[in-house]
């Protein structure tokens, strides 16, 4: 006679075998989501502009459509790569994403009950520009940190520069460096003088708060120090990375 299951018995093996599948697809999904996916996605904005950010489609969202052209590095002019290297990393071409010793000082400063203030370098900048949403959570920074990981491994620093200056915001629903350079100073990108280029430079971290065309006290100020800087940068060849 054959033995009969218990109630209580054990969970049949197929029963079994199934969970198994569900929770090993699942993990080769979130894999796949975390790994796989953002490395492909940096590999190909490698070759191929973005076709948006996720700034840009909730610009688009909430005010209207935007003005940005996609540019190549050849086509914006040196004097405003090396404004955003004076202005925001002087480090750009020696570091591999992070500013270690600017980042002890922000902490130091931060602690210290000063006005609070980041250390952001330009390929932190990008990677948060170009995958995520300025928002100021700790999820985010730590998004940041891995895609800025991924873009200085996978890409060249001449490509972090040439995508940090398309996709930065410089104004109201202004985005990138023929945006900023038109609705600023009427004119291409290519033609922007050292002046200019300072200016926007100046602009950068509050783009919305101050202009670069009707410069107020602080962006005249500040270009001044910044246009100072570019001399430092073209003669200790901190661009040297860009312009090889």
């Amino acid at each position: 006679m054959a033995d009969v299951a218990s109630p209580a018995g054990p969970i049949p093996r197929s029963r079994a075998s199934r969970a198994k599948s569900i929770l090993f697809h699942a993990v080769v999904w979130l894999l796949t989501l975390i790994v796989v996916g953002p490395v492909a996605l940096v590999m190909l904005f490698r070759f191929v502009p973005p076709p948006a950010t996720p700034l840009v489609i909730g610009t688009i969202l909430t005010e209207g459509p935007v003005f940005q052209r996609w540019l190549p590095l050849d086509s914006i002019s040196p004097n405003l790569v090396r404004a955003v290297i004076a202005a925001e990393d002087g480090k750009f071409c020696s570091h591999y994403g992070f500013d270690l010793e600017a980042i002890d000082k922000a902490l130091d400063r931060n602690a210290a009950g000063g006005r609070l203030r980041g250390a952001s370098t330009i390929s932190q900048q990008t990677a948060k520009n170009l995958f995520l949403l300025p928002d100021r959570t700790w999820t985010r920074k730590g998004f940041e940190a891995y895609f800025t990981l991924l873009i200085e491994g996978l890409w060249p620093k001449r490509r972090i520069m040439e995508t940090y200056l398309n996709v930065a915001e410089w104004g109201p629903r202004r985005f990138g460096a023929e945006a900023a350079a038109q609705s600023n100073f009427g004119k291409a990108a290519s033609e922007l003088d050292a002046l200019e280029a300072a200016r926007l430079a100046t602009i950068l971290p509050s783009p919305r708060r101050y202009r670069a065309d009707e410069p107020g006290p602080f962006v005249i100020r500040q270009s001044r120090i910044i246009f100072e800087r570019m001399d430092d940068v073209r003669r200790d060849r901190l661009d040297a990375c860009v312009f090889q």
